[in-house]
């Protein structure tokens, strides 16, 4: 039986191993759609109405 010894994996080799062409493009693609469900998220979530914040009610003029 053969042990084999290899460094631990780090930081910087997933780095390495990511901006490699092949995987280059999945990386990107995967960041795309993750900035694109966190933007949609964003946009659905309704935006809590306090009493300070509703604008003035607007009267009529009088004549």
């Amino acid at each position: 039986m053969s042990e084999e010894t290899r460094p631990p994996r780090t930081f910087k080799g997933l780095l390495r191993w990511a901006t490699t062409p092949p995987q280059a493009w999945g990386v990107y693609l995967l960041a795309l759609l993750l900035i694109w469900l966190v933007s949609f998220y964003a946009g659905t979530l309704k935006p809590k109405k306090t009493p300070d914040a509703s604008p003035a009610t607007v009267t009529a003029p009088k004549s």
